[in-house]
């Protein structure tokens, strides 16, 4: 895939003495630290910038974006690989660029709201004084993360550290409409391949008690249309074999799944993300007129569309068969069709998911930055949804998904999404602990890489 680059590197070792001057005032503003009032500022200035799909203004979004990086002091680049969608990749250089990097990912989209719902407009993220809640869309997913990690930079510039490995940002397009113009096709691309990357941290979600939830697999998506079909019929006749009748056949074989699943979870059985989701995203049937549908007519055609969500453990083939046995078999005349239909394995066929134990050099070191700053992650967990993470960890990448927003209710996709402005900012310490420990060589987990460099 062709891509499209800009770029504002600056190698101040190789510019001359006037370009030194040139860059003083900035390396002066970004060890400058900021005061919370504008920390809060610069995250209620890009919590403005309206990104919602379907008509997201990326162009906005990573104009700011790039100023931020500016005043941190980052190297940033822009790539575009699908045109009209850019991405936006920064870059803290290291002490030992050849060690495996560190990404931190971040999507700019969020997804649509209905304003008159809400009791701040969506895009005015309107502090309230009294509560100190922030409301925004993208308040929690997931623009408070892509903004934690340049303060989180600031402030350790401002203190003089150096990482040892390269940390790459990234600020990505379309993850609400599955990624695939954004880190689907960025992990295939030659700039992503020089980055040599070693883990990936990327979105979680809040919790509402103290410790901080922590994911390392993800349940795949699986969206589906059912479509059933048989003769028209009179509204009053009975007869079997109607694309109605055939259709809500299927719809209670899925209904009773869904309770069996569900039963799982409410019984704390399972947690959320280690059973099969199963919803109904719509009902398509009827004949339309201009005032509503005719009444004594039954339809030919009948449709759902279904949204399911697989764990990474799930046996594959038994929830294809259930499908085209029980929930759409031909003998019904029903027939299905993918709309996205996500692997659960990674590229070496086995599940996705990366190992949250010492077995993984990276997560001791996480847990170790989290607890330093006062923080406790909680129990692994496979994240009940889909995120850009799936993209890194089907090619073999450790990954993790993490979001700072303790005693936080989960409104990502509600009415009313808020961030307390004291979470974020204790957020921001979390990150910093975390990009510290991450980018600091330390001699009990050198890497395999570079021990023949020693």
């Amino acid at each position: 895939m062709a891509s499209k680059k800009s770029s504002t590197r600056t190698s101040p070792m190789a510019a001359g003495a006037s370009l030194l001057l040139f860059l003083l005032p900035l390396a002066i503003s970004a060890a400058s630290p900021s005061s919370d009032a504008e920390v809060i500022s610069r995250f209620q200035e890009y919590l403005r910038i309206d990104t919602a799909q379907p008509a997201p203004d990326y162009a906005a979004a990573v104009a700011f974006l790039r100023g931020q990086a500016d005043a941190a002091g980052l190297e940033a680049s822009t790539l575009e690989l699908v045109a009209g969608k850019p991405l936006l990749l920064l870059r803290w250089p290291g002490r030992r660029p050849s060690l495996p990097s560190v990404l931190l990912n971040s999507h700019t989209d969020v997804v649509p709201s209905e304003p008159h719902k809400w009791e701040h407009p969506p895009f005015s993220a309107a502090l309230d004084e009294a509560s100190g809640r922030i409301y925004a869309r993208g308040s929690q997913d997931m623009k408070c993360v892509g903004m934690q990690y340049l303060e989180a930079i600031r402030r350790l510039r401002s203190a003089g550290f150096i990482p040892d490995r390269d940390i790459y940002l990234t600020f990505v397009p379309d993850e609400e409409i599955g990624g695939h113009d954004g880190v689907e096709a960025f992990v295939k691309s030659t700039e992503f391949k020089e980055m040599n990357v070693g883990l990936v941290l990327d979105e979680g979600l809040p919790s509402l008690g103290e410790e901080y939830r922590v994911f390392y697999g993800e349940r795949s998506p699986w969206w589906l249309t059912i479509k059933a079909k048989g003769a028209p019929g009179h509204g009053a006749k009975l007869y079997d074999g109607s694309a109605m009748e055939n259709l809500m056949k299927s719809v209670e074989a899925i209904r009773k799944f869904r309770t069996s699943q569900f039963d799982l979870v409410k019984s704390g059985a399972k947690a959320e993300g280690d059973v099969v989701s199963v919803n109904f995203a719509y009902l398509k049937a009827g004949t339309p007129t201009p005032t509503g549908f005719v009444m004594n007519l039954q339809p030919s055609e009948a449709e759902i569309g279904l949204d399911i969500r697989l764990p990474p453990g799930v046996h594959i083939e038994a929830m294809e068969r259930r499908l085209a046995e029980e929930w759409a078999p031909s003998s019904r005349n029903l027939t299905f069709e993918f709309k996205q239909k996500a692997s659960v394995l990674d590229k070496f066929g086995k599940p996705a998911v990366t190992p949250a134990d010492s077995s993984n050099s990276w997560w001791p070191l996480l847990e170790e930055a989290v607890k330093r700053a006062g923080g406790k992650l909680g129990k692994p967990e496979i994240f009940p949804a889909s995120t850009d993470a799936r993209y890194f960890r089907e090619i073999g990448l450790p990954a993790f998904g993490f979001s700072p927003m303790a005693n936080t209710p989960i409104l990502l996709h509600d009415h009313n999404e808020f961030l307390s402005k004291d979470e974020y900012l204790k957020g921001i310490g979390i990150y910093e602990s975390i990009i510290r420990t991450l980018a600091t060589l330390k001699d009990s987990n050198v890497d395999e890489e570079s021990r023949a460099e020693l």
